[in-house]
This record gives C-alpha cells, structure tokens and sequence, in this order.
C-alpha cells in the first residue's frame, strides 16, 4: 500500500487489483466475450427494478452453459469471491443488486424451454425462461402457468423461483412455491443439487420449500420443472366501485366469508386508479374512493353462478356500481389498468418506491387509511394497489430520487407501512422478497434468536457466505442499531412490536 494516498484512493486500488485477479479467473473458464468488467458494461447491471439503490460489480459472468456455471462458482468459491445471480433484473428489493466485491453471474442466456408435458401436466425450462412464455408454449395444450406477477412478459422463472412470486390469479392458483415441482442448481462450490422431484412428493425434507422464495442465497437456479394448469373455458370479471374505502375492504372480506375463492381480487385506490385510465383508458369509475375487480373462471356454468354470488355479496356491502365484462376484449381492458399500475405511476412521478407486504384482509380499510396519514406526515403521495383477496399490498409512494431528502422521507414511509402492517398481524413482504430495502423491518418482524435460525440456514448451504451476501437477513448489529434509532425517533409506537 502507498502510504500516501488518501482512504478513498486505497479502497480504489484495492478495487482495480481484485477486479483484475477475479476478471483473469473468469476469462480463463469462459469466452472472453462472456465476461464483463468496464465501467459501461457493469453499470446497466448496477440495480434491478429498485432503482434508489446502485452498485457496480467487480465483473459480470455470462455463463451459457451449465458448466461453464460450475466453473464460475467453482472460481468464485476458491477466491472468496461473492456471487450475486441475476435473471432479468425486474425484482423490486434489490435482491440482484451487485455486490461491489463481487460477480454479478447472468442467466439470462438460459432461456430454453426443454419439455412441455401436456399428460403429465408439467414444463422443463430453465432458469432465465420468461414467465409468459411457458404459458405460451403451453397453451396449443390447452393447458397454461398460473401464477401471472405483473412483470410476467419480462420477468423469469428463476426470479420467480427466488422471490416465491404471486400475481393477480394467486388467491385461487397459489404463488410459485405452490405451482413448482423440481428445481435444479448448484451451490456455491458448484455442486450440482435438486429440490422436489419428478413424482407428487420427495423424500426427506421439504427443501424444495426452503429455496423457494430464498432469494438467491442458498443455491443458483438452473432449470425448474413447473406445474401446469387447464386453460379455464370461460372468465369473466366484476368491476365494483365503492364510494367509501372500508365499504370496499369489507366487501374484500365477506366474499372470501361467502365461501367463494375467485380467480382474482384485486383493489385500487382512487389515485391509482386515476393514474392507470389516463394511461391505458380501462373505463374505471374516477370518482370512486376504491374500485374491486373479481374474476370468476371455470365452465360457463360455474362462472355465472360464481358471478351472480359475487355481485350480490358486493351489493350487499355498499357497492355503489358493478359492471360485469360481456366478451374477453372487456375482461382484458378491465385488467389492463391493475397490469399497468407501475407503468401508469412511472408516468405521474419521477420515481416510486413499490412497497410489498401482508396483512389480515379484515384490516385493508385501516391500512389504507394510516397510510392516508402518512401522506400528511411525510409530504409526499402515494397510489395503492393491492391483491385484495390475501391482504397483499402495493403502496406506491412517489418521490423525486434527485432531492435526497424526499428519498430519506420515502424510505421513511415505506418502513412506517411495513411496521404498521406487522402491528396489525401481518408481515413485512407478500412476494417482492426482503433485499435490501426491507433488512431493517426484519429486525421488527423477527427476534434475533429467529434471525440467527435463518443463518443457521443458510450457512448449512453456503458455509462462506458468498451467495448474495447482506441481503434478507439483518446481523445482530445491524437490528440493534436500529432499534437504538426508533427508540430516538420516538417511532416504536406500535405497542404489538419488539422491544430491542
């Protein structure tokens, strides 16, 4: 080390020696084009869909091989080198973004689907295949993959796979970890594992469970074997308008009470709504405090009754309009504005922060309405949309990323939401996963003894803790620290959460 140069410029250094050592290591065991590491071709892997957060990695690998896979990890494993997996970059916790010592490893070249299995109702593909296309490639079957994230024409089912994703359809279909019945990998030493199997159960413990939804930090996704559904005959949607929010959450709740499982419920706020028909002009009522759409499939038969049960429970809770789609077209431009709520909020706000978690559907009208207060408390806006029917929510807070404290205030607010919904029984993430964005909300969520259970975890997979490292599960420092920094703030408020 040169003495003489300041802290600034030895971390520089240090940077460029290791970047070069790690650069040598991969382009021995791939093609030198499969390597990336220059400041402009890094830097547009530097994030994924949460953009307030950014880092470059020492190197980008792009494996197109499953060994060339093993051989990275492998080289990786034997520098101490981190490994960050990535698909298509469209998560919304910074779950794939870089490490700054580390090799942000690329699956997107992985993009085959191998089998489609219409007797077994079942599809090969590997990891960085795109959610819509397996249901494209099932559907000359008759057959499709139900669950639909909002992000399903780009995103990948190795992605998928990591964050246990949802969708619209996820009440009546289940999320991934319900719909997946192998995957296939390897570890950070490049061990080939597989989790599940080609039969309805497998032997031994339920691992197929724990990597689903682990956020890249167990093992590397490869191929995964899902699970196919019957295309319905016909669906058809409600779009209910309500002129009062807790009208509308408990008509959410006496639904689901009714015994009817819909194929989607979904809810909308008035700012989102407002915000997605001048985008995509589905015909919502803008003068409504919240809109629900309700989509019943099955046979004709079962779809009008479901329909007709539906429509009266929504009546019976102060729905103030109810329009039923007559044709598919219609079904579609209902839909449109709920697939289109990120986009549509792209447009009203320079950036926004989606924030994800649960709580019980009883309490969706007092979750919005703290988050009404919010608003006031913080200065800045934000447009909620929701899978109604598991309590699932999406606030949108806008901010503007170039006044740093409008970031600050929006971090803020995300955490009071996340703390809110674990006060009221629920949890801090339904299907974005924790990242980045949510470790401090997990030293709210869970006790340092079940933090340092879900280490034991994961060091049982990567014992050097290499894969995706500082993310999902905060350390003991990190939860006391903040503790420290509620207590200060006078924001432990909450009489139903931890003390630190």
């Amino acid at each position: 080390m040169n003495a003489s140069l300041s802290p600034q410029q030895q971390e520089l250094l240090t940077r460029s020696e290791r970047q070069s050592q790690v650069a040598r290591a991969l382009t021995a065991v791939l093609p030198s084009h499969a390597v990336l590491w220059n400041t402009e071709d890094t830097t547009p892997y530097e994030c994924d869909g949460l953009t307030a957060y950014r880092e470059r990695p020492l190197a980008v690998a792009l494996p197109e091989t499953y060994a060339e896979v093993q051989a990275v990890l492998r080289t990786c494993h034997a520098l101490d080198v981190p490994v960050v997996a990535r698909g298509a970059g469209t998560g919304l916790s910074g779950g794939a973004m870089p490490h700054k010592l580390g090799v942000t490893l690329s699956l997107a070249k992985f993009n085959k689907i191998l089998k489609v299995d219409p007797l077994s109702r079942t599809a090969v593909v590997q990891g960085g295949v795109r959610n819509l296309a397996i249901s494209e490639a099932a559907a000359p079957f008759g057959l499709y993959y139900a669950p639909d994230p909002s992000s399903q024409i780009a995103c990948t089912i190795g992605g998928n796979v990591a964050e246990n994703s949802g969708g619209v359809h996820c009440l009546k279909y289940g999320l991934t970890v319900h719909n997946v019945q192998k995957v296939k990998g390897f570890t950070i030493e490049g061990e080939e594992v597989e989790f599940g199997s080609d039969a309805l159960d497998a032997p031994g413990y339920d691992l197929l469970s724990v990597i689903i939804g682990s956020e890249g930090m167990l093992a590397i996704t490869i191929e995964v074997t899902v699970k196919l559904v019957p295309m319905p005959q016909l669906a058809r949607c409600i779009m209910a308008s309500f002129d009062d929010l807790r009208k509308a959450g408990d008509a959410v709740a006496a639904v689901i009470a009714a015994g009817i499982i819909p194929a989607g419920l979904e809810m909308m706020d008035k700012p989102m709504t407002a915000a997605v028909e001048d985008f995509v002009h589905a015909g919502y009522d803008l003068s409504a405090a919240a809109i629900l759409l309700c989509e019943s499939d099955g046979t004709p038969e079962e779809v009008e009754e479901e329909i007709g049960r539906m429509s009266e429970v929504l009546r019976l809770h102060g729905a103030s309009a109810i329009a039923v789609s007559q044709n598919e077209a219609e079904r579609l431009r209902f839909w449109s504005g709920r697939k289109n709520a990120f986009p549509a909020s792209g447009r009203i706000s320079p950036d926004y922060m989606c924030m994800d978690s649960t709580i019980p559907r009883k309490r969706l009208a007092d979750i919005l309405l703290a988050i009404a207060g919010m608003e006031k408390k913080y200065q800045l806006r934000c447009a909620n949309v929701f899978h109604a029917g598991d309590g699932n929510l999406h606030p949108l807070i806008l901010f503007d990323a170039n006044q740093a404290d409008q970031l600050h205030r929006a971090e803020a607010f995300g955490a009071e939401i996340l703390e809110t919904s674990v006060a009221m029984g629920g949890t801090i993430t339904g299907e974005h996963g924790v990242g980045v964005e949510k470790l401090n909300s997990m030293c709210v969520q869970f006790s340092v003894q079940e933090n340092e259970q879900m280490f034991g975890v994961k060091r049982a997979f990567d014992t050097k803790g290499l894969l995706n490292p500082g993310k999902v599960i905060p350390t003991l420092n990190r939860c006391v620290e903040y503790g420290k920094k509620l207590v200060r703030g006078g924001q432990m408020s909450h009489p139903d959460l931890p003390r630190f």
